[in-house]
């Protein structure tokens, strides 16, 4: 995935965005140079949180539209310039599903080359157990609601997905290499003990 990035980053930072001439990749390749004023250029990263929202029994899980059929994950949403992570989180959960967290704890990263480099950024995040009613921001998202441990540790165990016999396609989520589901399992593991 980093070699995808930079490949990509190389692809669209050829020329200077003060004097418009050419940048020339640096030996070790991870900057440009540009040929006229020497500007340096180094790879960027967009950070982006993803959140797995609980209410202290249960923890929801959202799809978009684009998402393969049946798959259900974390809230996830790009920081806004000058916030925080704890604001990004308070922010996108309230704008995706209506919700008002209480608490945030960071737990990991990844590096995402998708589509143009971020950080993910993996957080949980509480809400009060009686404030859980789900505001769909139908912008944002095709579906999202509220799972049990059981029915989580069933998604957890199914792995990715394709249509059953009955034609129909239980929920399933990320892959085992995405942050999204070391949160997933993250939070079964701590409902379970």
């Amino acid at each position: 995935m980093k070699a995808q990035a930079l490949l990509r980053w190389h692809a669209s930072n050829q020329y200077c965005s003060q004097t418009g001439q050419p940048t020339q990749k640096s030996v070790s390749g991870s900057k440009r140079i540009c040929s006229a004023n020497g500007k340096i250029y180094y790879p960027q990263m967009s950070p982006v949180v993803i959140t797995l929202v609980s209410d202290g029994s249960r923890c929801l899980l959202a799809r978009q539209e684009a998402f393969p059929a049946g798959m259900y994950t974390a809230l996830a949403g790009f920081c806004d310039i000058g916030e925080t992570v704890e604001d990004a989180v308070h922010r996108e959960v309230a704008e995706e599903v209506g919700l008002e967290v209480e608490a945030v704890k960071y737990t990991g990263s990844q590096h995402w080359s998708f589509p143009d480099s971020s950080l993910m950024i993996a957080c949980h995040a509480t809400v009060h157990p009686k404030k859980t009613q789900i505001l769909l921001n139908k912008f944002e998202l095709e579906d999202a609601h509220w799972f049990s441990v059981e029915e989580v540790l069933m998604a957890l165990n199914r792995g990715v997905f394709l249509k059953g016999e009955s034609g129909t396609v239980p929920v399933w989520v990320p892959p085992k290499w995405a942050i999204a589901h070391h949160l997933i399992q993250e939070w079964a593991q701590q409902q379970i003990r």
